[in-house]
């Protein structure tokens, strides 16, 4: 069945006034995708906190880590954006290889960790 009219007419004003992308909202994008990313790590770090009674001090560092990751992330947070925004106004923005690998190395750590606690720590 075709479409009806009313989504033809819908899908062509949307590319009538919308006829590219947006640069001017990359910033706040990069800055939202940073906040979900401190999010999970916090909530992590709530899993982890549950496995505290059970596997003792060593749980307890995977807490300790997974919030100082979520912490570096929300202390850093204002620089990176403003130098993104930055960027935009000159047209240029370069990526910030040192926040994306320190919270990666992160990530696979804290996982590698937390399947390592699952697999081989006594309960």
């Amino acid at each position: 069945m075709p479409p009806s009219s009313s989504c033809l007419c819908w899908f062509g004003a949307a590319e009538v006034t919308a006829p590219g992308r947006d640069p001017g909202l990359q910033p706040e994008r990069t800055s939202l995708a940073w906040g979900r990313t401190m999010t999970a790590l916090v909530g992590s770090s709530l899993l982890f906190l549950r496995w505290v009674p059970a596997h003792g001090w060593f749980a307890g560092a995977l807490v300790v880590a997974s919030l100082a990751a979520a912490l570096g992330i929300y202390v850093s947070q204002r620089r990176r954006y403003a130098v993104r925004v930055a960027g935009v106004s000159r047209g240029r923005v370069d990526a910030d290889v040192a926040a994306v690998l320190c919270t990666s190395s992160a990530v696979f750590v804290l996982g590698g960790l937390g399947i390592y606690t699952v697999l081989f720590l006594p309960l």
